[in-house]
């Protein structure tokens, strides 16, 4: 049984094959997932998807590239749909240099609105930083978001930063990039981040693992890192499938 912990079901790409992207997953053991919603359109798909399937959780959140679009009535309605039956998160949410859509003062602030929401809510939070690293660990430490936790989705810092995310109560998660050739940061921290404290994810549709690598990406891929990272630590696959499965189920509250 393996959790994929931050994957877009619900994104364009999957129109039109959802079901059976779901049994090839479990095919490949991938039994569960989150799906993340990052604006209104794949917020609602998400909830959707997470009503419908028992495989699917939802973690919904603005995501930074839409910040300039977060407005009073946006934050109402995430509010509510936050106490939605399968809403395990907030996420994801952070800071995004790379494309830069909206200032850095934009994203900060709405960061932080979200991230006080989380604390009100009492849920962990799913950080995407891109280019942002320094900023984004700032936020955090200034916000003391230990007792909420959560997850650094598709973490690509080394494992220096690692151990400062680690020290404010996050997990690490890893997706496909951990089994790329030139990604030896990364593979660094898989072998040296905490059992307890690491996830797995796909990213789907982005991100794909050797072997599918430029292909569409899908939640059953995510027993591809698996693989990587149980050949990196020369561990059996099994150990870090229940391992990483037990960490979620842990993180978003939910039945073993």
């Amino acid at each position: 049984m393996i959790f994929d912990s931050h994957t877009h079901l619900n994104a364009e790409q999957f129109n039109g094959d959802i079901p059976e992207t779901i049994e090839r997953a479990k095919e490949l053991g991938v039994t569960e997932m989150a799906v993340v919603g990052f604006d209104t359109p794949t917020i609602e798909k998400s909830l959707e998807l997470s009503q419908h399937y028992k495989e699917i959780q939802s973690i919904i959140g603005w995501h930074p590239t839409e910040a300039g679009s977060y407005t009073s009535e946006v934050e109402k309605k995430l509010q509510q749909l936050l106490t939605t039956p399968k809403v395990v998160a907030l996420g994801e949410i952070g800071l995004d240099y790379y494309w830069m859509e909206d200032p850095k003062e934009v994203q900060d602030r709405v960061f932080r609105r979200q991230i006080a929401i989380a604390k009100e809510m009492n849920l962990p939070i799913s950080i995407h930083t891109r280019d942002a690293m320094e900023d984004t660990y700032k936020i955090l430490k200034e916000e003391d978001i230990r007792d909420i936790g959560g997850i650094m989705h598709s973490f690509s810092g080394d494992p220096e930063w690692m151990a400062k995310f680690l020290d404010m109560g996050m997990h690490i998660s890893l997706s496909g990039v951990v089994t790329f050739k030139k990604a030896l940061e990364v593979q660094e921290v898989a072998k040296a981040v905490p059992l307890d404290r690491l996830l797995v994810e796909t990213d789907a549709p982005y991100l794909a693992p050797v072997p599918y690598r430029g292909k569409r990406n899908e939640p059953g891929y995510t027993r591809y890192v698996v693989e990587k990272i149980a050949e990196l630590r020369e561990v059996p696959l099994e150990e870090i499938a229940k391992q990483t499965t037990t960490n979620a189920h842990r993180l978003f509250r939910l039945a073993e």
